[in-house]
């Protein structure tokens, strides 16, 4: 039962001015970068330590913006955090209340079959590698593509109409480059 596209445009953008309105805009790559100190904390418990002006960190990363990042890992149950655990919890509720995810969604696209064939790892690599160069960009902009597009723009925000004109002016030409075979 896919959902049609205006319906769906329509519902996230009933969610994200939800969103703006009661809480604040949506983001979600700073919850990797608290997902990798929760982790990097148990690892290491002196990454993290509390102060009486809150948290700090050994590491300059997670000390800015006063320590905010730090504190956010050492107390990771706030919305943010459990927004996007309910991101994937919520897929994963979908898919099964759906019956499953079925074997045509499991297979590689035809267009991408027609350019690269049908083995699955070269796929997940280059998801991977698409991901990481987003993500890294990402936190180098100080922000993220949902956080920088979608809630800036729908806050009118220069800076998302921006990103959203480079994020296009990049995936073109990527996505010619890539699939110059049609399926």
């Amino acid at each position: 039962m896919p959902l049609n596209w205006k319906t769906g445009g329509v519902l996230l953008g009933v969610v994200f001015f939800l969103a703006v309105l009661l809480v604040k805009p949506i983001g979600v790559s700073t919850q990797f970068v608290i997902l990798d100190a929760i982790i990097a904390d148990i690892a290491n418990p002196a990454l993290i330590q509390a102060t009486e002006e809150g948290y700090t960190s050994s590491n300059a990363y997670l000390a800015k913006s006063d320590g905010k990042y730090a504190a956010n890992a050492a107390n990771p149950l706030n919305y943010s955090f459990v927004f996007v655990l309910a991101m994937a919890l919520g897929a994963f509720l979908s898919a099964r209340l759906r019956g499953g995810v079925g074997a045509a969604e499991r297979t590689a696209p035809a267009l991408w079959r027609a350019n690269y064939g049908d083995a699955p790892l070269g796929r997940y690599a280059v998801a991977f590698l698409g991901g990481f160069v987003v993500l890294y960009g990402a936190r180098l902009a100080g922000g993220c593509t949902s956080g920088h597009m979608m809630s800036g723009m729908m806050q009118t925000a220069l800076s998302g109409y921006v990103f959203a004109a480079g994020a296009f002016a990049a995936a073109i030409p990527t996505a010619i480059l890539m699939y110059r075979k049609e399926a």
